[in-house]
């Protein structure tokens, strides 16, 4: 059972890490306009869902072991408000940051023990393993936005973070001759 949990373990922090590496990657990509503008007035921007995001991880993460992952001094409402005007560039990343910590901090300790535990997320109890599921998905969907916004605004000049597009040939014969000399 121990090599089965470190396996998740490591499992889930790939995921996480590939997760913020999509992310930072589009974001990297933005000018600060870019950064905070919204499609429309009921639509979110890549700043907003990064705000949302590290409110989520340092509400979860934080105590994940012993507390409800909703926490009382989250206010989840004001995770989708965000004045342009009075948040810097900076700050917003180094919320984002902290959050990733947050993630980071509470997964890479854990052991084989912990997965015995129950943990609750607004009040509704779940396996560590479940709990972790739910949030990789969570994040998964959001980093999607993150692309997908990004890649919306930089329009003919955004850099590709996968196999560029008419490339899948050429990408597909590298890796074999790559497998095929290891």
């Amino acid at each position: 059972m121990a090599d089965f949990v470190r396996n998740y373990i490591d499992d889930a922090l790939l995921e996480f890490r590939r997760y913020k590496k999509l992310s930072d990657a589009a974001i990297a990509q933005l000018t600060a306009e870019e950064l905070f503008r919204m499609p429309d007035e009921e639509s979110n921007s890549v700043a907003i869902i990064m705000k949302h995001m590290a409110g989520n991880m340092i509400s979860r993460w934080t105590d994940f072991l012993t507390s409800d992952g909703e926490k009382p001094d989250r206010h989840r409402d004001q995770e989708f408000i965000i004045d342009p005007a009075n948040t810097s560039r900076e700050e917003l990343l180094a919320y984002w940051e902290r959050g990733w910590k947050a993630v980071f901090n509470a997964i890479e300790p854990m052991t084989d023990g912990d997965f015995r535990k129950t943990v609750f997320i607004r009040g509704e109890a779940h396996s560590v393993m479940q709990a972790i599921n739910r949030q990789i998905g969570h994040y998964a969907h959001h980093a999607g936005q993150i692309v997908f916004l990004a890649k919306h605004w930089k329009n003919r000049n955004w850099q590709t973070l996968s196999v560029p597009r008419g490339k899948s040939e050429e990408f597909n014969a590298k890796m074999s001759a790559k497998q095929k000399a290891s």
